[in-house]
């Protein structure tokens, strides 16, 4: 992969996981039990509990978001970013351009083993 295309992807990786922490942090600041603190007398608690839960699936999504973002990461540091994990095939350049995180070429993926 020429080293152009490895930088813009490295570019946009970061900017990605940037992004992405600052989402969690603002998640963990007002995502907390303060947030959705009320009394014993609130009649709605189980309105509480399920925007609780939302917030905790969606704060899991992006935790594994970010790492996802922090092994491509690696393996652009390793030099084999765009290499199949699976066949050991280069990925298209297509695929990492839609799927930065790509681990798998598109045959790999479309097949699990």
């Amino acid at each position: 992969m020429p080293e152009e295309t490895l930088s813009s992807l490295r570019a946009e990786l970061e900017s990605e996981l940037t992004r992405l922490g600052a989402q969690l942090a603002e998640m963990s600041r007002s995502g907390g039990d303060e947030a959705l603190d009320f009394d014993e007398g609130f009649a709605d608690s189980g309105q509480v509990t399920a925007e609780r839960s939302e917030v905790d699936a969606l704060a899991g999504n992006l935790s594994e978001t970010v790492s996802e973002i922090e092994d491509a990461l690696s393996r652009i540091d390793a030099g084999t970013y765009g290499t199949c994990e699976s066949c050991g095939s280069e990925i298209a350049a297509a695929r990492l351009e839609a799927k930065p995180t790509a681990r798998l070429c598109i045959n790999c993926a479309s097949n699990p083993r």
